[in-house]
């Protein structure tokens, strides 16, 4: 995809709401990385409060994963969660528009050599933690990465999305999701690709397998890109340091023998990296999404209908 180009219609007056709200987004990204990090904790904790469809999302998904833990644990980390959703809010902003070399004190990157290995694609296999953002832009500044995209609705905001985010990568391209020729084309070209398999993006690709114990669609578009796009597997997870000194990124080894006997066995198997990978660090996964929405036929919802 071509770079994103300022348009003259952007400066209309149905657009100056946003340019305000991002305007005094990028005034307060300014304050220091640790005063940054308490405004996204209450930020988390106001949308705790007010945001009862997600809370009850989230809670639903700790309740299905994590049986082992009770209550009173599940809540805690309920908060701690959105804790992390809304310092995300203003990492998303810190990895628009902060100067690289004041982002890149924030990294700490193990593995980096797994995808220097020339000659053959990567699938750069991430998960959607609430720090992906960031931990996108902080290994982009290290490596070239190819990213799947879809456009945004408002203009405007897509427009600032999409610069913020391949200031990082100038040698990058944007791939549409539905672009799967784009996509192995870049795979046998020898680059690397940002990919997530671990949402629920309903049964028409995917095949039902357990996650956390739970039946879960699982996409089997990770075993079909690796095959027909000789890439290897390379998985990758970030994590928020406790400590406030940045955030860990983890390149792994790529997955051996992999694509497997089966679509059935790869994405077992990548349900259980992503069970591990999890657990490691739940509080800063995403579990406001609905990962167990798509049921096999005859088996109840797992959560309550919209209004």
């Amino acid at each position: 995809m071509d770079r994103p180009q300022f348009r003259a219609s952007f400066l209309h007056p149905r657009f100056w709401a946003l340019w305000l709200g991002l305007g005094l987004l990028w005034l307060t990204v300014q304050l220091p990385y640790r005063v940054l990090l308490v405004l996204g904790r209450g930020l988390g904790a106001l949308m705790y409060r007010v945001a009862g469809s997600r809370r009850h999302i989230a809670r639903r998904n700790l309740e299905l994963c994590f049986p082992q833990l009770s209550e009173a644990e599940r809540e805690r980390l309920l908060r701690d969660n959105f804790a992390s959703t809304g310092i995300a809010f203003f990492e998303m902003a810190m990895s628009w528009w902060w100067p690289k070399a004041r982002l890149a004190k924030l990294a700490h990157i193990e593995g980096l050599e797994y995808l220097q290995q020339e000659g053959q694609g990567v699938i750069l296999m991430a998960l959607h933690f609430t720090t992906l953002e960031i931990g996108a832009a902080l290994l982009g500044q290290r490596q070239t990465i190819d990213g799947m995209y879809r456009e945004h609705k408002n203009p405007l905001f897509d427009f600032v999305q999409r610069r913020g985010r391949e200031r990082h990568n100038q040698d990058a391209s944007a791939i549409e999701r539905e672009d799967i020729r784009a996509m192995l084309k870049v795979l046998r070209a020898g680059r690397a690709i940002w990919y997530a398999p671990d949402q629920d993006y309903g049964p028409k690709q995917s095949i039902f397998v357990p996650l956390f114990g739970v039946t879960a669609a699982t996409v089997t578009a990770t075993t079909k890109f690796a095959r027909l796009g000789k890439a290897r597997v390379v998985p990758f997870t970030q994590e928020r340091l406790a400590d406030g000194s940045g955030y860990r990124l983890v390149v792994h080894p790529p997955l051996a023998d992999f694509p497997g006997e089966s679509e059935e066995a790869d994405c077992l198997r990548i349900n259980q990296w992503i069970e591990q990978a999890v657990s490691a660090c739940p509080a800063q996964y995403l579990w406001a999404h609905r990962r167990f929405k798509t049921r096999p036929e005859g088996e109840p919802r797992l959560y309550k209908r919209k209004k």
